[in-house]
């Protein structure tokens, strides 16, 4: 068997050379995270070490489509400009030899540790597999070492299935805690590690559990303490669809709720879905040098539609997003500060009225940052709101817009080109406002909404014509005034 750093040297060649073929094709994105080529995944091993920002992701080198996992990996300074760096894991031990799957990073003794779980498969056709939890360390940051004692964890709990995967990993006093996704009895639950080495593990029971609604499994849990809570983030697969809610084939939301490091119990409230778009999954957090709880997701979804990959690619990470709590326990994501830096050319507008469809002549683009405040005082307006990547014949657009009767934001990219279609619709928590405000990021085949500050957030990959770049301002059934608007073009830091 060829050693690791063989393996590596070969999915490194094989992504380099790929990469030569996609830039410049068609839904390329312009300022988010991306592999040089080939197929993404989940983000994994997030993290702020020795003053820089590390994002590692599952990531097949050698297709754009799924096959065995490696660790891709990059790193930035400040979040916006991002360095490509040598693939850190390769599958092929006997505990890991179909692929290095989800898991985490943390700083142990001034070493970059990856906690990562090692997938075998035993039977493919009846989907029959070992997963294991294993570790790989660097002193550079750049040049991953599999631990000589993996698997640390080698089962399951007694009671547990084969599905026990992703550990997200922290530490708390002396000790080091792990939560990892697991299935009893064909439903998902979350389990806790202790440790006080990171190599000998002792099973603490689940902290959180399916009943049954809440479906079959739990993938990439990420738990953390917020304003004196603690959050639960996790992604349920099996949730049945229930009006607006859980319409994605998979979900990505969170429990808050009070943690006992004494007892080990978790009590917590009622699921809520982080984002409520169609493209967000197994997002994961850390917390960096500003005290900031900054977070990730996959930016698409299992069995989407994915037209890059007739272009050698497929898979993003969305912007990097702070997430707090608010006052109702609820989460708000906004981007992060840094993003500001992408800023090109500005426009404003201020203080007009909307009574039907108003094109704006000198907003246009593929990769644009858009913020709109529109008034309710006065409003008559059934519906307001924006279409972005707007054809100069107006069949194709994606539209984003406010329905006053409903308080429901929509995002419909049924006319967004090629890929699926599909509404996404959530309510709007007013809180007596009365504005509503739109933050858009716009790139060029995706769209990452922020409605009234981070109050409610929804990502969408779309795959219009290069040349559909117009921007619009609506009302229906009534007028609505525009408060004010900015726009900017965004820097392509990949270019």
């Amino acid at each position: 068997m060829a050693s690791h750093q063989t393996r590596l040297d070969q999915a490194q060649k094989a992504v380099l050379e790929a990469s030569q073929k996609v830039q410049g094709t068609p839904y390329r994105l312009g300022y988010h995270i991306m592999a040089p080529a080939h197929w993404i995944n989940d983000p994994n091993g997030l993290i702020q070490w020795n003053g820089e920002y590390h994002v590692f992701y599952q990531h097949h080198p050698y297709s754009p489509k799924g096959g065995p996992i490696h660790w891709g990996h990059m790193k930035s300074k400040d979040l916006v400009y991002w360095e490509h760096l040598p693939i850190a894991l390769a599958p092929g031990e006997e505990y890991d030899k179909s692929g290095c799957f989800s898991g985490s990073a943390v700083d142990h003794n001034g070493k970059l540790t990856l906690i990562y779980t090692g997938h075998v498969n035993t039977d493919s056709e009846k989907d029959e597999f070992i997963e294991y939890q294993c570790i790989a360390e660097s002193t550079d940051g750049i040049h991953f070492e599999k631990h000589p004692n993996n698997p640390v964890i080698s089962e399951p709990p007694e009671n547990g299935s084969p599905h026990f995967r992703d550990p997200k990993v922290w530490k708390h006093g002396e000790k080091w805690y792990m939560v990892l996704g697991n299935q009893v009895d064909q439903l998902g639950n979350v389990i806790l590690y202790e440790s006080a080495n990171l190599v000998d593990w002792e099973y603490k029971g689940d902290i959180a559990r399916s009943t049954g609604k809440m479906g079959y499994m739990f993938e990439c849990p990420d738990f953390f303490e917020l304003d004196r809570k603690h959050i639960l983030l996790f992604s349920p697969q099996g949730i049945e669809p229930e009006g607006d809610l859980y319409q994605n084939l998979y979900q990505n939301g969170y429990y808050v709720g009070e943690f006992s490091y004494d007892t080990k119990k978790f009590d917590y409230g009622d699921f809520i879905e982080l984002d409520k778009g169609f493209d967000f999954y197994a997002g994961q957090s850390f917390l960096d040098d500003k005290g900031r709880r900054i977070v990730l997701g996959w930016m698409s979804m299992w069995e989407s539609q994915m037209p890059e990959q007739e272009y050698g690619w497929a898979g993003a990470m969305t912007i990097p997003r702070e997430i707090k709590l608010n006052e109702h326990n609820k989460l708000v994501m906004t981007p992060v500060e840094e993003l500001k830096k992408l800023r090109g050319e500005h426009q404003a507008l201020n203080g007009m009225m909307i009574s039907e469809i108003h094109r704006l002549s000198t907003i246009k683009g593929q990769c644009l940052e858009i913020n709109a405040e529109f008034s309710l005082k006065g409003c008559s307006a059934k519906r307001f709101g924006i279409n972005i990547r707007t054809s100069e014949d107006r069949q194709e657009k994606t539209t984003i817009y406010y329905d006053q009767d409903s308080q429901k934001v929509t995002v419909d990219r049924n006319h967004s080109g090629t890929g699926d279609g599909g509404v996404r619709r959530s309510v709007l928590d007013r809180k007596g406002q009365e504005t509503i405000k739109f933050h858009l990021f716009i790139d060029r085949s995706s769209i990452e909404v922020f409605m009234n500050d981070g109050d409610t957030v929804m990502t969408a990959r779309i795959y219009p014509d290069p040349s559909s770049v117009f921007v619009e301002l609506f009302s229906e059934d009534g007028e609505v005034q525009l408060l004010n608007l900015d726009a900017w073009e965004v820097t392509d830091i990949w270019g």
